[in-house]
């Protein structure tokens, strides 16, 4: 990489840090100046005037006038914006929407303006300029990252949807690209098999210093692919040819194909990491890694205590507490969850979990927080969210200045997230009651959890009668997966990745649900106060105690799900 690009770049990053250092000296101060321009460029939107931007003159006047919101309450904002309306949320109109799922079978559209997309380069730039500083020839060679796909499909009106870091993967200035490992096109692969190893294919025939995805499970899942396909990675290496000789989309691979050399010589070096070792490892393939980029907190943060098996004793560093409704932290450390809250890219607000469904409930600013002490968050972007319930619960873990540093720890209400798929328990209603109805299952009731370490969601069911056990291993079951995939895209995508593992059902003994209720009765409490709890965050002690049998999936098969349609 020329020598002038990377003083700019470096520059950047560095002015971009010493600017949000200097915000944590006040960052009262910084919040109250970045909500006063926010309001005042978007006084004149349709939200601006329903809510009287124009008259907003404090925090104070901001709470009073703009309620908390969920998505399904500004989801009739974003479809005046699929719809072609302009001046919505933004004075800036959004040039693409984020796609996440939502908590009904529905997926959520998150804005991104260019004032956004601004500010998460600003913020990506000075997290590497970080990293950089405290790691010495972190961009000595190529580094790899892993994203989506950039564009997912259109609204009616044109306007495309998709993955945001996706498109600022395809969009990386060419100099910068030279030093990619691995080409966006991967992302255009359907299959996910067929994607993950040609990214291998790419990435083991450099040699990388720096990696950076979100999900840990990315990680093991390319280092897998890698093992179990080493013979097949060498010879494409050696050959230089994709490795590919049969696939749907055939001009995909051969654009890909196009970019390839034959190369023996690292062909070679790789052959001597499985003679010294066994198995074609990261670790090995990579000895100048200098860091890995991915989350450590939350249920994410489990995956990483895997990660040194494949790529060996190599520094970790969170990417930040990152969402597509924007990017919240900055982290400055290696392996640790926290980071620095953006505070001249957002405005933030805060409950304290305790109070979380109080009426009552106070709403701090970011220089009320305490440390060691768990909150609810309320976000506000210059995407046109406004004091959004991202449904995330963060703890304050120290201070930088007087900006308290903040650790995503999971995800709040009746949700679970095991890599990503941020699981509701909407999804399991919808997905278990259409199984039901298409088998006429005799089932009383049901309950989930994730299991974090086999990757996996496990079903309980008790049932009022007997049912085949081969009905439910090969029909009920798979049907559950697929309904899933179904009403949460985002766990059909890490299902076809196999960052998901395939569900299992636990058949409860009978009674189950009835001795629950038993429990909490002769604990003193009214029976019209019992609530059944349908998705735990944990399998539970005492359902452990009620599993009669558990059937598996016979195989590791995708779910089948229609394709959304805008």
């Amino acid at each position: 990489m020329p020598e002038l690009f990377k003083y700019a770049r470096t520059l950047r990053g560095r002015i971009a840090s010493l600017l949000l250092d200097r915000a944590c000296n006040d960052p009262a101060a910084a919040q109250h100046a970045f909500l006063q321009r926010l309001v005042r460029r978007n006084a004149g939107t349709a939200f601006g005037r329903a809510h009287d931007f124009s008259k907003i003159q404090t925090e104070e006047d901001f709470r009073q006038r703009v309620p908390v919101r969920e998505y399904e309450d500004i989801r009739p904002f974003i479809k005046r914006i699929t719809a072609g309306e302009k001046n919505v949320l933004t004075k800036d109109e959004p040039f693409m929407l984020a796609l996440t799922s939502g908590t009904t079978s529905e997926p959520k559209y998150i804005p991104v303006t260019r004032g956004l997309q601004r500010q998460t380069a600003s913020l990506m730039s000075q997290w590497l300029y970080r990293a950089e500083r405290d790691h010495k020839g972190l961009l000595d060679y190529a580094s790899v990252g892993v994203v989506s796909r950039a564009v997912e499909g259109r609204t009616p009106t044109g306007i495309p949807y998709g993955s945001t870091s996706g498109l600022i993967y395809k969009n990386i200035p060419w100099l910068v690209r030279r030093a990619y490992a691995v080409p966006y096109l991967t992302s255009e692969l359907d299959d996910y098999d067929e994607r993950y190893f040609v990214i291998a294919r790419f990435a083991l025939a450099r040699r990388v210093s720096f990696i950076a995805t979100p999900n840990p499970s990315t990680l093991l899942r390319l280092a897998e692919v890698s093992v179990e396909n080493q013979e097949r990675l060498l010879r494409a290496i050696h050959d230089g040819t994709l490795g590919i000789e049969k696939s749907t989309q055939q001009d995909v691979c051969a654009q890909l194909a196009n970019m390839l050399r034959p190369d023996p010589v690292r062909a070679r070096e790789l052959e001597r990491v499985i003679q010294s070792s066994g198995f074609l490892h990261p670790g090995g393939a990579w000895p100048d890694l200098r860091l890995i980029g991915c989350w450590m907190g939350g249920s994410a943060g489990v995956k990483t205590d895997r990660l040194s098996r494949f790529y060996g004793r190599v520094p970790l560093r969170d990417l930040g507490y990152l969402a597509s409704e924007g990017r919240i932290t900055v982290p400055f450390e290696d392996e640790t969850a926290s980071g620095i809250p953006a505070l001249k890219s957002n405005y933030y607000e805060f409950i304290a979990e305790e109070e979380i469904d109080s009426e009552k409930a106070r709403v701090l600013s970011i220089h009320e927080l305490e440390a060691g002490v768990r909150y609810s968050i309320l976000l506000t972007t210059t995407g046109g969210l406004y004091r959004y319930k991202i449904n995330d619960i963060v703890e304050v873990t120290g201070f930088r200045g007087r900006a308290p540093l903040l650790a995503f720890v999971r995800k709040g209400g009746e949700m679970a997230n095991i890599t990503g798929e941020k699981m509701h328990v909407n999804h399991l209603i919808e997905a278990v009651g259409e199984v039901v109805r298409r088998f006429r299952l005799p089932v009383e009731r049901f309950r989930a959890s994730p299991d974090m370490n086999a990757s996996r969601y496990e079903v309980y069911l008790e049932l009022e009668s007997e049912v085949s056990r081969a009905l439910l291993q090969d029909e009920v079951l798979p049907a559950l997966d697929g309904a899933l995939a179904r009403v949460n895209v985002e766990y059909e995508q890490k299902r076809s990745s196999k960052r998901l593992a395939p569900l299992c059902i636990h058949l409860m003994a009978r009674g189950w649900a009835a001795r629950e209720l038993r429990r909490h009765i002769e604990a003193g409490r009214r029976d019209t106060q019992f609530k059944w709890q349908i998705l735990c965050r944990e399998r539970r002690e005492e359902d452990t105690k009620e599993i009669v049998s558990t059937i598996e999936a016979v195989n590791h098969a995708t779910p089948s799900t229609a394709a959304f349609v805008a």
